[in-house]
């Protein structure tokens, strides 16, 4: 995996966003739900004292079916079969070779990092009683915007307040998906150490998605606001396979 490919995700993200009937552009607040963060750990919680929304832990359904879309529903394997186009192209791995058969190996072994990393988070998630579901900052301003972004990428929701904490489940599932494709599928040259790069560039590509539904998100009448989770009572919460 190089990191190309992930700049090639977000373009298919992009697309798809771009594609589809957008809304008019949202003012620099956003729609998304927010909480007011309570701080229970100085050292683990992110307290953001500019949203005052109150927040709702989404119910079972509502998580179950955010998992499906995330997993197996049609941004993933658009994504992956873009992301193996870029693949196909570096000749990437070679003992693929090119033609439909390499193509196949490298679209089902994208599909399938993506797959175990939402399965693994939403696992996690459950585990802990986390809500890893993105939500748009209620803040105004490039550069706070930026750094809710940012801290989403390996933080979560925890407890009936919403207050945002590190996550093993944000942060951990990007690599059980890589170090379960590496050693499920690529050919076995692959090891540990081409695990955690792979690893590393999920975390940026994941990232990239977060100022995506952040900045670019158009609404809920585009493609990708048909995929987006509802959080009872504080609007919407953008799903993100993080």
């Amino acid at each position: 995996m190089k990191l190309p490919r992930f700049f090639l995700l977000l373009l298919a993200i992009t697309g798809l966003g771009v594609l589809a009937p957008a809304d008019k552009a949202q003012s620099a607040a956003g729609s998304g739900a927010s909480s007011a963060f309570a701080e229970s750990s100085p050292s683990l919680t992110i307290k953001h004292p500019e949203m005052d929304l109150t927040y709702r832990r989404p119910t079972e359904k509502m998580k179950l079916r955010t998992y499906l879309l995330e997993a197996f529903g049609p941004i993933p394997i658009a994504g992956s079969a873009l992301i193996a186009a870029g693949n196909q192209y570096q000749h990437t791995p070679p003992e693929w070779g090119q033609g439909t058969g390499g193509y196949a190996q490298r679209f089902a072994s994208n599909f399938a990092t993506a797959a175990v990393t939402t399965t693994a988070q939403y696992g996690l998630a459950e585990a802990f009683r986390e809500d890893t579901a993105y939500y748009r900052c209620q803040c105004n301003g490039f550069f706070p915007r930026f750094k809710h972004a940012m801290v989403s990428t390996v933080t979560a929701r925890h407890g009936e307040d919403g207050h945002r904490r590190f996550s093993l489940a944000a942060l951990g599932s990007s690599y059980a998906g890589t170090f379960t494709t590496v050693y499920g599928w690529y050919p076995s040259r692959y090891g540990a150490s081409d695990a955690v790069r792979m690893g590393s560039y999920n975390v940026i590509a994941i990232a990239g998605e977060n100022l995506f539904l952040e900045f670019i998100y158009g609404g809920p009448r585009t493609l990708i606001g048909h995929f987006h989770r509802t959080s009872p009572g504080t609007g919407p919460a953008i799903a993100a396979s993080h």
